[in-house]
């Protein structure tokens, strides 16, 4: 291998008389002589056993660094951390979820920095690794490939002998509401959580891992394949080391991520997981990501594309089929070849192959080549909604935006009462103890990336109004988010937050409310004069942290609408 510009980075830690110190402590950990005059490849992963999303990881990595090693480079394996939403999920713990984001970001970015390694294989597991690995990629700026962990096998409840019903995560915060109606009993919830999850991967239907795997992929940072794929297998472990050799050719090529994630491999990404039903958070992540490579993108752009692409999987959480499944009829690269087909997608896009999106498409079969009795992929022309799921929201509730997931299935408008809470917990409360009735309109504020501080997934609350059965009668809004297992009429991303004055802070219980996902408007149904006397007299909350990770988050982070990024408002 050529080293003309395969060793940037590493030949200023490695080379020369000088540099002995460097070579003393890398020996220490098995660098031989031949080791110093090969590129270094970082290998960064949060193997954990903290959840299942990550608990194979450290396998993976070994054969990642397998990959990388074979192909004449020399992996270096370092960590990071990872934090469960599905544990954290409904506390206050969840708060540093989104903050996990950056600070996987900053860590990857600072290790990779500060040892000199010419590139990178960034292995991610639960769902805010994904995007916290593509931050720290799109900053470094140096040859990387990412690889998703894969996703989990359906679980089945053990009175479930014929399997009929696959479970996961969402099942079992659904299966709190049904306890709470009075539709389940104590034995029956065990028995759900029990069973839902069986085992390694990231929560199984097109929630918002599944949903930034298929991002990464259509971006074409990530190997062909890569996103459907399951965690347990050998296929994933061949991704691996796949992905490991990749980095090495890339290195020979001098083919950097920022000459990957161009606009247009963005509008692919944003393109692929509208067909497929991805998550709200899509949009809050490909904004950060973009803002890290330096690419102009929007909330509007989302819109835009969105009116194009129809709806095509019918997977959870609102679909019937999770990725599993998906995978097992051939995974998303059909459907993307349809979408290359029809001009939708642009072929000429780079990848971490070397080769074009086309290119790398070239011998994929077309929508056809999925089984004929599959309805897992809707045809062109027999979508599930003919735009897209995911609706750009504004109106007097959200000057500067607001993020709608809304399939159809729920309807597309919906006027109700407004009740408020002051938080996750309240509203959660509420919901279970029957408050919430048809006709609501939930407002759960000072959830945002400030009032939080965190932005917390509003799983809990959604999934409780799901299991009461409230699901087409009652609406949630807010200016935290929502998990990707979250479904129904909910409304979040509110910007500007409550407590940045945003005008979600002045609703009050029994406000009329409108949510118009055709006019894509989202309205406090009071006077003009009524709604600027209260907008003058509102004052928000104090902030809840003053010290620590928190506090610091809530200091620097931007709007949801610019991608909650950390580093925008800086004043240098």
């Amino acid at each position: 291998m050529s080293e003309s510009n395969t060793r940037n980075y590493s030949s200023t830690i490695v080379d020369g008389v000088d540099r002995a110190p460097a070579r003393s402590m890398l020996r220490a950990v098995g660098f031989t002589d031949e080791d110093f005059t090969k590129p270094q490849v970082g290998i960064a992963s949060s193997p954990s056993d903290l959840t299942p999303c990550n608990m194979h990881l450290g396998e993976l990595a070994e054969h990642a660094s397998n990959g990388v090693n074979t192909a004449g480079g020399k992996a270096v394996n370092f960590s990071t951390i990872t934090v469960s939403d599905g544990i954290s999920m409904g506390t206050q713990g969840m708060r540093y979820s989104l903050v996990s984001r950056d600070v996987i970001a900053d860590s990857i970015e600072t290790t990779t920095a500060a040892e000199g390694f010419d590139g990178l294989v960034a292995i991610g597991g639960c769902d805010k690794n994904m995007p916290g690995c593509m931050i720290a990629i799109a900053r470094l700026n140096r040859p990387s490939v990412f690889v998703y962990g894969g996703t989990i096998l359906p679980g089945f409840a053990q009175s479930d002998k014929e399997k009929c019903n696959p479970m996961d995560i969402v099942s079992v915060f659904e299966a709190v509401g049904k306890h709470a109606k009075g539709a389940l009993d104590d034995e029956g919830l065990k028995d759900v959580e029990k069973s839902a999850i069986p085992g390694p991967g990231s929560c199984g239907g097109m929630y918002t891992a599944n949903t930034m795997a298929s991002a990464i992929e259509a971006l074409g940072m990530s190997l062909p394949g890569s996103s459907a794929q399951t965690a347990v297998g050998e296929s994933k472990k061949k991704d691996c080391e796949n992905a490991g050799k990749a980095v090495l050719n890339l290195l020979e090529k001098n083919i950097r991520p920022r000459d990957i994630m161009t606009k247009k491999a963005f509008e692919n990404a944003i393109t692929t997981c509208l067909a497929l039903g991805g998550s709200t958070n899509l949009i809050l992540h490909l904004l950060a990501i973009a803002h890290s490579a330096n690419v102009e993108l929007s909330i509007d752009d989302f819109d835009r594309i969105g009116r194009k692409v129809p709806l095509l999987a019918d997977v959870k959480p609102f679909g019937k089929y999770h990725m599993s499944h998906l995978i097992r009829i051939g995974g998303i690269r059909p459907m993307m070849k349809m979408l290359l087909d029809r001009g939708l997608i642009h072929g000429d896009c780079l990848t971490v192959t070397g080769e074009t999106i086309e290119a790398s498409l070239k011998d994929v079969a077309h929508y056809g080549s999925y089984p004929d009795e599959q309805d897992i992929i809707r045809p062109w022309d027999d979508p599930i909604k003919d735009s897209t799921h995911l609706r750009i929201l504004r109106g007097n509730l959200a000057p500067e935006g607001a993020v709608g997931k809304i399939t159809g299935k729920e309807g597309l408008y919906f006027k109700g009462t407004a009740k408020v809470f002051e938080g996750e917990e309240t509203a959660l409360e509420g919901i279970l103890k029957g408050d919430v009735v048809k006709g609501d309109v939930v407002v759960i504020r000072n959830e945002g990336p400030v009032g939080g501080p965190g932005m917390r997934e509003m799983l809990s609350p959604t999934s409780a109004v799901a299991g009461r059965g409230l699901i087409q009668d009652v609406a949630l809004i807010t200016d935290g988010r929502f998990s990707g297992g979250s479904h129904g009429f909910d409304v979040g991303h509110i910007t500007p937050e409550a407590a940045k004055g945003g005008p979600i802070g002045i609703v009050k219980n029994g406000d009329l409310i409108e949510i118009d996902a055709q006019k894509n408007s989202l309205e406090l149904l009071i006077s003009d004069e009524e709604y600027a006397e209260r907008l003058k007299n509102y004052k928000p909350l104090p902030p809840k942290e003053l010290r620590g990770v928190l506090a610091k988050y809530a200091a620097l982070v931007a709007t949801a609408s610019e991608g909650a990024v950390t580093d925008k408002n800086l004043n240098l």
